[in-house]
């Protein structure tokens, strides 16, 4: 499947603005992991591009997201690695994430958000108005955006081998790259 592909499919899948755009900020932040790390920029992206592709269909139903995503993008014919880093970055499922891509998914899915929330507190609330350090001085705060589990945006560490200031970084600069497509320029 092409980006084009998975674009649609996505956006076909995900009728709330706010949610496309998540997939498109894990999608960049994604691409620049696998930069970074010496992986395949397309194959990562796409993975961040259709990791929610489930969302809406389970939202009342959390125990089946990320799996009912996972099956449909087997039926569809993707390779087997994104499929399971799709299907395990839900912790919900505390399912093993044994590729650096099911890790990097697992810990990109939070960040994004911590990333935006950061933003929108920002007077001028743009992705280039913020820098690093803004966002580890969010992360510091239990009570902002709490849904960004800092637990696993920290498996960065363990899991990647990055810090936690180069994984906010990396991410950082990738969402900044997209702004306008994120609605924070």
């Amino acid at each position: 499947m092409d980006r084009q592909a998975a674009y649609d499919l996505a956006r076909q899948a995900l009728s709330n603005p706010n949610l496309f755009k998540h997939t498109l900020a894990v999608e960049a932040v994604m691409r620049r992991l696998a930069r970074r790390l010496g992986e395949d920029e397309d194959a990562w992206g796409l993975a961040g591009l259709l990791h929610d592709i489930d969302y809406e269909e389970t939202r009342h139903d959390p125990d089946r997201h990320s799996q009912a995503g996972a099956d449909r993008l087997a039926g569809l014919g993707l390779p087997a690695d994104l499929v399971e880093a799709v299907r395990a970055h839900n912790g919900r499922h505390g399912l093993p994430r044994p590729t650096s891509l099911a890790r990097a998914l697992h810990a990109a899915d939070p960040l994004t958000g911590l990333i935006v929330a950061a933003a929108l507190i920002n007077p001028a609330r743009r992705l280039a108005a913020i820098d690093p350090a803004f966002v580890l001085n969010r992360f510091g705060e239990k009570a902002f955006a709490r849904g960004a589990s800092r637990e696993v945006i920290r498996c960065c560490e363990t899991e990647l081998g990055l810090s936690l200031e180069e994984f906010v970084r990396l991410a950082l600069e990738a969402m900044q790259e997209c702004a306008v497509d994120l609605g924070l320029a």
